[in-house]
């Protein structure tokens, strides 16, 4: 029950000191404020780094061919292959809970040599050969016109959807692009879509790319029906790290590999990468939190060494209350409500200010631009309160030593102190 005499009287006692009071405040705050700090920090980090994942389909594993290294079925140790698209029949056919598998080929790239050209114009771009579910594993935006389709999968359709990077380099300022044509390797293709990519993972490379339809890609460069690598992504639910051992077997029986040939197919997996990461900042929270309540734990450590002063100061008054009749457990409340009181103000203080200085850092972060690996510090609600609800413990925590100290005072020696 809420006692204005009560509360009046923990005013007195905590003001009658006041750079005492303050003294004893700033550890508790500085504390909550060093936690908050470093939990801000870590999200922030975290934050960069799902930010160069971007929207990617993070359940996905990338797999290509390499040389066998070892000898089977008559077939010679060293032997280069490549993957068909049978191969990617046999695994949905034989792999379950897979959402996507896209084959790809590729040429190119900003190492190699012009490979495209547009009128006078030329530049060396990587340029695939894709299935239209491709966008789902690799998010980005379309900027203009579409990305490719089914049709155009069936039809061998030789259109490109071009990256607003190699629009930079091909097209002057303001001119048309949808509908014209560049040419590959000798091979016109309409341009039909322009795109950004949401994630920086390719950096500025990733938005000189060019997509054309694997079918006409095949055609157009005399692949066949060769893979040159696939993207594999599961369903909601189920890891591509439990199926990649499925995945490759596969295809080692399709290519006539040995079981045992732990080289000649080469993947990467993009989910255990992710999860390690995951875990990475997991441990980096728990390091915060055990670095902030360390030295929140300092700070209650001299509330409740404060607290014990204060109790000896008040030893005649503890003596003349209880000799008046005044019950033990209203004085260690009385005593405990001091240290809550002190340790919730204190600490709210310490939030405050840790607010207000990540408010600063993303003003400043606003200011100056992206910066690597480093985006939005902040904490959640669910920081705040479990920062409130260690306030509360420690509150008790500080208070408790004291309150005990004060219930033990016998009457008649507290009323012969001085």
């Amino acid at each position: 029950m809420f006692s204005k005499d009560r509360w009046k009287e923990i005013i007195e006692v905590l003001s009658s000191n006041v750079f005492r009071t303050l003294a004893t405040s700033f550890g508790v705050g500085w504390g909550i404020f060093i936690l908050i700090i470093l939990l801000a920090a870590g999200k922030g980090m975290e934050n960069g780094i799902r930010a160069d994942f971007g929207d990617i389909a993070t359940n996905t594993m990338f797999m290509w061919s390499r040389n066998t290294t070892m000898p089977y079925k008559g077939l010679p140790k060293g032997r280069r292959f490549s993957f068909k698209l049978e191969d990617v029949q046999a695994i949905n056919d034989n792999v379950p809970n897979l959402r996507f598998i896209s084959p790809r080929n590729q040429l190119g790239g900003f190492r190699g040599s012009n490979n495209v050209v547009r009128g006078l114009k030329t530049g060396a771009f990587n340029v695939y050969g894709d299935y239209p579910q491709i966008i789902r594993q690799e998010p980005m935006t379309i900027t203009s016109g579409r990305f490719l389709n089914q049709n155009d999968i069936e039809d061998k359709r030789k259109i490109a959807v071009i990256g607003e990077g190699v629009r930079n380099e091909l097209y002057d300022m303001g001119e048309k692009v949808l509908g014209t044509y560049i040419k590959i390797q000798g091979v016109n293709f309409m341009v039909v879509g322009t795109y950004q990519k949401k994630s920086d993972g390719g950096g500025e490379e990733g938005q000189k790319e060019i997509f054309v339809p694997f079918t006409a890609f095949s055609q157009a460069f005399n692949m066949g029906n060769d893979v040159g690598w696939m993207a594999i992504t599961a369903n909601d639910g189920s890891s591509i790290s439990n199926l990649k051992e499925k995945i490759v077997g596969v295809v080692k029986e399709n290519r006539k590999i040995h079981p045992d040939d732990k080289r000649a197919v080469g993947y990467f997996d993009l989910y255990e990468q992710f999860n390690r990461v995951e875990s990475l900042f997991g441990a980096l929270r728990w390091v915060a939190y055990f670095v902030g309540v360390l030295v929140l734990l300092s700070g209650i450590i001299g509330v409740s060494n404060i607290m014990l002063i204060v109790i000896k100061e008040r030893t005649k008054e503890i003596g003349i209350r209880r000799a008046l009749g005044e019950a033990p457990w209203s004085i260690k409340k009385q005593i405990l409500m001091e240290s809550i009181f002190l340790t919730i103000i204190s600490g709210m203080v310490g939030i405050i200010f840790g607010a207000a200085f990540i408010y600063g850092v993303n003003a400043v972060l606003d200011s100056i631009g992206p910066v690597d690996m480093f985006v939005n510090p902040s904490v959640s609600l669910g920081v705040v309160v479990s920062a409130l609800v260690i306030l509360i413990f420690s509150g008790l925590l500080a208070g408790f030593i004291p309150a005990q100290s004060a219930i033990k005072i016998r009457p008649i020696e507290a009323l012969r102190t001085e």
